[in-house]
């Protein structure tokens, strides 16, 4: 079995990472032209997944990041290192010569078809990593920041220990720790994902979540009537309860509408030492919603991480997320340039 600390490194680029992400990616496959995976001839490939979603938001944002995983030692998981380093990552990887990537199959939609994923993770190489064999203080060595999501927990009960395990470091190392509930009811159910997570919550200082990943999980809210138009007010609560129920720091809460598939209204709201912090709501024409809430979480982590306050950290990252709906695949192909722009009220007439 093979570690890979680090990687080619520019001249001139320090190694030490301000952020450091855990979980899982996979290559993902998606039918071209909306097509059903039924009718599918040839697929577009991307690479994704919630942790590296986020470290490569952050990295194209302007933070030195590092995603901490186990991939097969094949071609795939060649792939998805490869993808990583593209956008300037570095990796801490444990190379396994018996397992497997995930694969995913992403069925994207229109009016009245909602979009879908199918998912082929069962035994990925990430499942099987354990407590003890990810060396966490040279991983967090001169970090500022852990970000993890409840997909890592989820794929496996020794997954899940090596995430408390991550977490319990990084507080002991002094990082700030976020998390994402990202609830995945196709990977288990909300009892397990609630008594697996509860204990986690402990060590976090900035949750981020959804309203429905809040109902669902720890009972906080109640079910809106439609997800055409939200009114914002009970999610204030739903923020503040979190925030008194396990004493986070900040609680942000990303808000979707979507009248339509391919045409939704994107806003978030955060609440800090029981201020609450609104974004502005922008109308997106979706590309691919695919790691838009990671675009979110890396936004964030990267305004924070330059010192912007809590007010203008969640309106960079809900106006860096806005944009990712409309980058196809997982990647949050964005600059720093269009974020600030789209803050100051970007045109949508042709650039020249």
């Amino acid at each position: 079995m093979r570690r890979e600390t680090g990687g080619r490194v520019p001249a001139g680029v320090r190694l030490r990472m301000d952020l450091v992400t855990f979980g899982e990616a996979m290559v993902r496959l998606t039918p071209p032209e909306f097509r059903r995976l039924e009718q599918a001839t040839s697929f577009d490939v991307f690479v994704g997944g919630g942790e590296l979603n986020v470290a490569v938001a952050a990295t194209r944002l302007g933070i030195y990041s590092r995603w901490v995983s186990r991939l097969p030692e094949n071609a795939l998981g060649r792939m998805i290192a490869n993808r990583a380093r593209e956008q300037g990552v570095d990796l801490r990887i444990d190379w396994t010569a018996d397992d497997r990537a995930g694969l995913y199959f992403a069925e994207l939609g229109a009016s009245p078809r909602a979009s879908s994923v199918l998912y082929d993770r069962g035994a990925s190489a990430i499942s099987k990593v354990a407590p003890g064999t990810i060396d966490w203080q040279s991983s967090f060595d001169g970090a500022r920041w852990f970000h993890v999501s409840g997909i890592t927990p989820a794929l496996s009960d020794s997954a899940a220990k090596a995430t408390a395990e991550a977490l319990r470091a990084a507080k002991k190392a002094g990082l700030t720790v976020s998390y994402d509930l990202n609830y995945r009811s196709k990977l288990w159910s909300t009892k397990k994902a609630r008594s697996v997570q509860e204990p986690f919550m402990e060590h976090v200082d900035v949750l981020i979540t959804t309203e429905e990943d809040s109902r669902l999980i720890f009972g906080v809210g109640e079910k809106p009537d439609t997800y055409e138009h939200l009114s914002t007010e009970p999610f204030d609560q739903v923020a503040r309860d979190l925030a008194t129920k396990f004493g986070f720091e900040a609680v942000a809460l990303t808000l979707r509408e979507n009248p339509l598939v391919l045409l939704n209204s994107w806003s978030a709201i955060l609440v800090v030492a029981g201020e609450l912090h609104r974004a502005p709501r922008y109308e997106v024409e979706i590309v691919d919603r695919i790691g838009a809430g990671d675009a979110f979480s890396g936004g964030l982590i990267a305004a924070r991480l330059e010192g912007q306050s809590w007010e203008d950290a969640v309106r960079f990252a809900t106006a860096a997320s806005a944009l990712k709906h409309s980058v196809p695949g997982d990647f949050a192909l964005i600059t720093r340039a269009e974020v600030d722009q789209l803050l100051k009220g970007a045109s949508l007439r042709v650039s020249r």
